[in-house]
């Protein structure tokens, strides 16, 4: 009797779990039924924003990260040994060329200049002498009274010191070098750095420590690096005369510098597989400052018919890019695309939309091909009739 009740109660457990299932299998059936009436044109629209397919004029860019690089670079170090008597600048002020920048003791170097020109005044007169002897060498022994062992002991002691005077001649030049170098001008027109020493430091010739470092930075340099692959364009535009480079700090607004390209690089770096490119910028405003990161385009040229969406309607999967185009019945149909390329919130599309047709740039994963939908912002887009 209690085995016929277990089977009778497995029974019931049993239709109870059928009847479950093919209420669920009914649910869901109708669930499925509800979202494909919801996505097809016969259900209820799914709203999208959406934008037109443009065709209009589209620069080819490179865009990169750069570098600012000091377009002259001068590490100012003393020439001479002696003690820094003045600082005739503020550090981190503008110089200009030949202005004086440190003047160190004189009186060592002057007296050295004065020793100098004493010393040739005295072998000048030795010199004289010696060759007035040498004169009189001459005559006697062309009469026969001096030897002609005496003559050329004349001859050669008046050669002697008018080599010694040459020399004297040449230390007073060396001399005078030395008193220059006691006044350290700057070589080039450009802003200084940190000070390094101060009045009363006694600095040493061409010491390992600079006094200062002036950077030239009206005119700048930009620095950049461009890929490999790129490169035959870049220089067919380029010797073409239509590119043309920009630099913008980061996070800063207003319009990018504009400079020329002046250099590339006569080797591809293997390491890296990209070439180096500098360009020069007036840099009047000193927006761009030596080893600062700025945003680097170069606008190759520009296509003047280019088929233009927004890059928010360009979607990808498995098979690659694709759009969602609305057609003149408010449904959207699939359509793979061919990206050129980028540029900012803008693509290029080489192939798969023509201009005057309507993309879905927001609401597309709802969408499947055949959906119906509507368009949520007026203006945003035009449905092409």
């Amino acid at each position: 009797m209690m085995r016929i009740l277990k089977r009778g109660s497995l029974g019931c457990a049993a239709l109870a779990v059928a009847a479950v299932a093919a209420a669920c299998s009914a649910g869901g059936e109708a669930l499925q039924q509800q979202q494909q009436q919801g996505g097809r044109g016969s259900g209820q629209a799914v709203p999208v924003t959406a934008a037109p397919v443009e065709q209009k004029p589209m620069p080819l860019e490179i865009r990169v990260i750069g570098t600012a690089e000091a377009y002259s670079n001068v590490i100012v170090r003393a020439q001479t040994t002696g003690e820094l008597t003045s600082v005739n600048f503020r550090e981190g002020e503008d110089v200009k060329k030949g202005q004086v920048l440190f003047t160190l003791d004189r009186r060592p170097l002057e007296a050295a200049l004065a020793q100098a020109e004493a010393t040739l005044t005295r072998d000048a007169a030795q010199a004289q002498n010696a060759r007035a002897q040498a004169a009189r060498a001459q005559d006697l022994a062309a009469r026969g009274i001096a030897t002609r062992e005496q003559l050329d002991q004349s001859t050669s002691n008046a050669a002697a010191l008018d080599a010694t005077v040459a020399a004297d001649r040449a230390s007073i030049e060396n001399a005078r070098v030395q008193l220059q170098y006691a006044t350290i001008s700057a070589p080039i027109a450009g802003r200084t750095g940190a000070l390094m020493v101060h009045a009363g430091n006694l600095v040493r010739a061409n010491d390992t420590a600079p006094l200062v470092v002036i950077n030239q930075i009206t005119p700048i340099y930009v620095s950049f690096a461009i890929p490999e692959s790129q490169l035959p364009d870049f220089k067919r535009y380029l010797a073409a005369g239509t590119a043309r480079v920009q630099a913008q700090p980061p996070n800063e607004t207003g319009p990018s510098a504009r400079g020329r390209i002046t250099f590339v690089d006569n080797a591809v770096d293997q390491s890296t597989g990209t070439i180096k490119i500098k360009g020069t910028f007036a840099n009047d405003d000193r927006r761009l400052w030596p080893g600062q990161f700025v945003n680097v385009v170069v606008t190759l040229t520009t296509d003047p018919s280019a088929i233009v969406v927004p890059s928010a309607a360009v979607q990808t999967s498995q098979q690659g890019p694709f759009v969602f185009v609305i057609k003149a019945d408010q449904t959207v149909d699939l359509r793979p695309v061919t990206v050129a390329r980028s540029n900012g919130t803008e693509s290029v599309i080489k192939n798969g939309l023509q201009p005057g047709e309507t993309v879905v740039t927001d609401g597309q994963l709802r969408l499947v091909p055949g959906s119906r939908v509507s368009i949520k912002s007026a203006g945003a887009g035009k449905v092409a009739s």
